[in-house]
């Protein structure tokens, strides 16, 4: 990594794929009353904002979202790529997502030839950011400009920066931003009109960032917003947030999309994913908000299915395949394969053909319905453990793949596939 394109006081966290926090009060207060008048924007555009958006969200339209699109994997192009490219074949994954940070443009041949090799896949190319290039708009413009070029026809999707909201990553405000994404539209509009831009890039529940990127006077547009809706620290993914849980959370920030003359309607959360216990210091949160490699899994495949269910989210991209402290494949000592990869893999060969029907939700017991080659699939799990009659015409199989003959079906956070044959 070249230092020098990055400014002091940031600096990268290779073991948690990050920034380090900003230890320097001092700075971060003195950029922060520099952009006073953009927070100021912020909390008036969200005052309006969101009494409209919250009435208007039960009568959302919901759309037709393909499930093999739905589905993508997060993957580094500079980790065991070899191996991930053979790790991407055998989960059958057929969408990634891929970082290239703005200070190591070096890599670019490495990336594109990557990217060359996943030809057969749709791929989302997320351009993280720096101070330097957040600051240096016309160095941010002439390096776009290389990626651009230099990648045309390899990649479907062109995210433009990323946690837009925390200031270890170099913005300070939603003002920044939106000068910082206004270059990447400007070029889209002058040099490269086929490409497609999405961007926001608004990290966890904290929507009025995100009222900001899609209600101001900025001149520009969005091919789609991008959302890392993480829900790690409130445990299950059905669990709430000021009343809010993530299908609540989903259809909410659908709604404001859907309302915003700044885009399309398409949402894509481009990152999410639970850390795991006993891996510091590769987790990228505290201990207290890591989880076990069992509920790693649970949540992992509950997460996918509830924002599948919604039919509001284009893609949704899993952060990612081969990391120690969350992904699917764990790098400490050689490839070990967690079991959220036999559970991820699972969960594609079953639906990433899958047309969605309903889902049901009754006192915290949950079944989702879908038609999978014309046959009924039921993929049920419950917040209480409770039992279920194994019928002579079902076909049941646990979240990993393993058949289940059992009288009686434990039901719990684990969930289970349910094939009814078709004699019924």
């Amino acid at each position: 990594m070249d230092e020098k394109r990055l400014k002091e006081p940031f600096k990268w966290d290779e073991y948690s794929d990050q920034p380090a926090q900003l230890k320097d009060r001092a700075f971060k207060k003195k950029m922060r009353k520099r952009e006073s008048l953009s927070f100021l924007k912020t909390f008036l555009i969200s005052l309006f904002v969101f009494p409209v958006s919250i009435v208007a969200t039960p009568y959302i339209r919901r759309k037709h979202v393909a499930s093999k699109s739905f589905f993508s994997m997060g993957v580094d192009y500079q980790r065991e790529s070899e191996e991930s490219l053979k790790l991407l074949d055998e989960l059958g994954v057929e969408r990634i997502l891929v970082r290239l940070k703005l200070w190591e443009l070096g890599t670019i041949p490495e990336l594109k030839e990557f990217l060359q090799k996943n030809k057969k896949r749709k791929v989302i190319l997320k351009i993280l950011q720096d101070r330097e290039h957040v600051e240096d708009l016309e160095l941010l413009e002439k390096d776009l400009r290389t990626i651009f070029a230099s990648l045309s026809g390899l990649v479907d999707i062109y995210e433009i920066g990323s946690t837009i909201n925390r200031a270890k990553w170099g913005f300070f405000s939603v003002d920044e931003y939106n000068h910082f994404y206004k270059v990447a539209y400007d070029l889209k509009q002058s040099e490269f009109k086929d490409i497609k831009l999405i961007g926001s890039g608004v990290i966890d529940f904290e929507f009025h960032f995100s009222a900001h990127t899609l209600f101001n006077f900025f001149s520009y547009k969005y091919d789609g917003v991008a959302s890392l809706l993480y829900v790690d620290r409130r445990g299950a993914p059905e669990n709430t947030q000021l009343g809010f849980n993530l299908s609540d959370k989903i259809a909410w920030l659908s709604t404001m999309v859907w309302l915003s003359p700044k885009s399309k309607h398409a949402l894509h959360i481009t990152e999410t994913n639970w850390p795991i216990s006993n891996t510091a210091p590769y987790a990228p949160t505290s201990e207290f908000e890591c989880v076990s490699e069992k509920l790693y899994a649970d949540y992992m495949l509950r997460y996918n299915l509830l924002a599948f269910a919604s039919q509001q989210v284009d893609s949704l991209s899993w952060h990612q395949l081969i990391a120690a402290g969350y992904g699917l494949v764990d790098n400490r000592e050689g490839l070990r394969k967690r079991e959220a990869f036999e559970v991820y893999k699972f969960m594609l060969k079953n639906l990433k053909d899958a047309q969605f029907l309903r889902l049901d939700i009754k006192r915290g017991y949950y079944i989702f319905q879908c038609l999978v080659d014309d046959k009924l699939l039921q993929i049920h799990w419950s917040l209480k453990d409770t039992t279920l009659k194994n019928e002579e015409y079902f076909s049941v199989f646990c979240m990993s793949g393993k058949s289940i003959k059992d009288e009686t079906l434990n039901i719990g956070s684990s969930p289970i596939y349910i094939y009814i044959n078709d004699s019924v």
